[in-house]
């Protein structure tokens, strides 16, 4: 997640456009406001401003991706002046999602504009996020926009498929406890105490295939999201347990999800229109 909060949003767009131009119209992006306080004292910003400087930095961060000169009388940066920022971007609009973990303000932000949400659903049980879905929801709907056109991710608190329950839970053990025991020497407070309860009341994918399916069911019945997040690290698994984790969910869970629940309402492409100077011959299809 950028933290436009915390960053210049002239510089986080032209990072961005950049990527956007490496990867050749692949950008997605999830912006956010930033869920600590070593971050707000680094950078000098308040609990009292934070939301704020993050609706602005949005503001000026999408005005300066859709128009050529940007004119913006900011409070948390310099004012812009028929300003011109390069490189121009690959897509028109690039797709932003935003980022909700706790508070209503994030999912406002993102109901007023028609942009996704993504949850990210990873310290606490289903229901808080839930509440803030059904707020989004809600919130959308009030500013004008199509409900039919609503998109919806959701992060997972870690993943491990295995052929039974058996032998994921027993792998994933030392994973959980190491971070249970990391989480009680730092002070954080403890939400799952054992394994069992967090592999049941979390949104941790650890199970067999059919037990991980039965779960994103039961979070697609609250959330009604079409993306899911999962994770591409190890996170103390061994490598060869995660791969084959990986290939596990990819043959066996992946097919059955995106054969039972719907896609978001939009392509897996880039937004600009095919245009004389675009690659049409290796770059990827465009609406």
């Amino acid at each position: 997640v950028t933290t436009l909060s915390l960053l210049d949003p002239v510089r986080a767009y032209e990072d961005y456009a950049t990527l956007d131009h490496l990867s050749e119209g692949r950008l997605d992006l999830i912006i956010g406001k930033g869920n600590g306080t070593a971050q707000r004292e680094l950078f000098h910003v308040t609990p009292e401003d934070q939301w704020e400087r993050n609706a602005e930095s949005y503001e000026v961060f999408r005005r300066i991706w859709r128009q050529d000169k940007v004119t913006a009388a900011t409070r948390f940066r310099p004012s812009l002046t028929d300003a011109e920022v390069r490189p121009r971007p690959y897509q028109r609009p690039v797709r932003v999602w935003h980022g909700s973990a706790t508070s209503k303000e994030s999912v406002d932000l993102a109901a007023r504009y028609g942009d996704p949400l993504f949850s990210a659903n990873v310290t606490h049980p289903v229901e808080p996020y839930a509440e803030l879905i059904r707020h989004y929801r809600e919130r959308w709907e009030h500013y004008g926009h199509d409900p039919a056109r609503i998109a919806i991710g959701a992060g997972t608190a870690g993943i491990h498929v295995a052929p039974t329950s058996q032998q994921a839970l027993s792998a994933y053990r030392p994973v959980f406890e190491a971070d249970l025991a990391f989480a009680r020497r730092s002070g954080l407070p403890v939400v799952f105490e054992t394994l069992d309860d967090f592999a049941e009341r979390s949104s941790a994918l650890i199970g067999s295939p059919e037990q991980v399916i039965d779960k994103v069911h039961r979070y697609h019945e609250r959330f009604g999201h079409t993306v899911l997040h999962v994770h591409a690290d190890a996170g103390g698994l061994s490598d060869t347990q995660h791969r084959r984790s990986l290939e596990l969910f990819q043959s066996a869970v992946a097919p059955v999800l995106r054969d039972d629940i719907p896609d978001p309402p939009f392509a897996w492409a880039p937004v600009l229109p095919a245009s004389p100077t675009a690659r049409t011959e290796e770059g990827p299809a465009r609406d």
